[in-house]
């Protein structure tokens, strides 16, 4: 038997994380996507099992601080495309410079040092993995897709989509489709 399914990565993640720290009987408090407090002193041997526990699940703990601001600016970006709506009409840059009290190029180039691309070219994956979601679920035409990531055209959409997956966005829905099809039949 197969089964298919979808996630939310974030709530996954948060999930995982407070099972873990009730597991080992660590008093928290979840803070904004990526950040914990813990409220009491941790021993060293919790702390160790923490991150061991983590670790299986493909979760680190950071604990240098340009590696937090890299985790910080990759949440900010995740959340403006999983929730624009939530968000003023600002251009990213200001909004990750107001967010996270760096100037923009300060935040660029820390970025691309540690993760060896661009901060626009992350927006691009991201963006291009929502809309493979979107269009796995089938609720949204692609025009509405491509309004629903800011993109100006369908077109931009699709050269975008096919310079990261290598597809045209229909041709990626048509696979999606077959597999169905063949799953139904199985």
């Amino acid at each position: 038997m197969k089964l298919n399914f979808n996630y939310d990565g974030n709530i996954a993640c948060r999930a995982i994380l407070q099972d873990q720290l009730e597991n080992l009987d660590i008093k928290y408090q979840l803070l904004d996507l990526g950040q914990i407090e813990i409220s009491d002193d941790v021993s060293e041997d919790s702390f160790t099992a923490l991150q061991d526990s983590l670790k299986k699940y493909a979760i680190h703990i950071i604990d240098n601080p340009k590696g937090q601001l890299i985790q910080k600016i990759k949440d900010a970006i995740i959340e403006i495309v999983y929730e624009k709506d939530k968000f003023p009409n600002i251009t990213i840059s200001q909004y990750l410079s107001d967010k996270l009290n760096f100037r923009y190029g300060y935040i660029t180039n820390v970025f691309s040092e540690y993760t060896h691309t661009s901060i626009e070219n992350f927006i691009i994956i991201q963006k291009i993995e929502r809309a493979k979601k979107l269009i796995i679920e089938e609720k949204l035409t692609l025009t509405e897709i491509s309004h629903e990531l800011n993109y100006s055209s369908v077109a931009y959409l699709s050269t975008q989509f096919k310079k990261v997956t290598g597809l045209t966005p229909s041709m990626f829905k048509r696979i999606v489709g077959k597999r169905r099809e063949l799953a139904n039949n199985e």
